[in-house]
């Protein structure tokens, strides 16, 4: 799974960006409110989630890490696929979301398009007892900053060391935990870290 990409914004749509990594120009869709945040020619990290289906691969691009897995977790619940999971997170804050879930608060729930009494009903009864499990799991700022600059490096050095960037990058999606508990983890003690999960394959 690819969780996150960095790297400068080649192009900006309403609903998309590509951001540009590794000599590749990533395509990743995104809601129009991250959309508006970036910036063509500025450096961007995004949260991401991959949709794979039979015929396609793609990529979904998330200002924070919590929106990204409230997107992953709207898809678990009946009917609801990735355009109305994002749809959900263009109406509704994530804050909005876990407590109109929480509260079961049809209403709100109902704001966003494609969603019905009962499509609301439904997403409380089968998401009311696991919104709470993301209420703290976006990083402070200063964390997500951090975390950009070490994913880099350690993707540069795992690359230089012969592995790929498919490999490099599942590293670092492993030992990221370390840098978002402790955002002042040095990149050395990071890229041993990565070099032991590689190890362990």
């Amino acid at each position: 799974m690819i969780a996150s990409v960095s790297g400068t914004v080649a192009s900006l749509g309403p609903t998309f960006a590509v951001v540009e990594v590794g000599g590749f120009g990533v395509l990743t869709l995104c809601s129009p409110n991250t959309a508006a945040e970036l910036r063509v020619g500025q450096r961007a990290t995004l949260a991401t989630s991959l949709v794979v289906r039979e015929y396609s691969l793609t990529l979904y691009g998330f200002g924070s890490a919590e929106e990204r897995d409230l997107f992953e977790l709207l898809q678990t619940a009946t009917g609801v696929g990735p355009k109305l999971a994002q749809a959900a997170l263009a109406v509704l804050r994530p804050d909005e979301l876990r407590q109109a879930v929480a509260t079961e608060n049809i209403v709100v729930l109902t704001r966003v398009p494609g969603v019905g009494r009962k499509g609301a009903q439904r997403l409380v009864i089968e998401l009311k007892d696991k919104v709470g499990s993301l209420a703290a799991s976006e990083p402070p700022a200063a964390a997500t900053t951090i975390t950009a600059a070490w994913r880099d490096q350690v993707a540069s050095g795992l690359q230089g060391l012969g592995w790929s960037l498919r490999d490099a990058e599942a590293a670092c999606d492993r030992v990221e935990h370390v840098a978002i508990q402790d955002p002042g983890v040095s990149v050395a003690v990071l890229m041993r870290a990565a070099l032991q999960t590689l190890a362990r394959l």
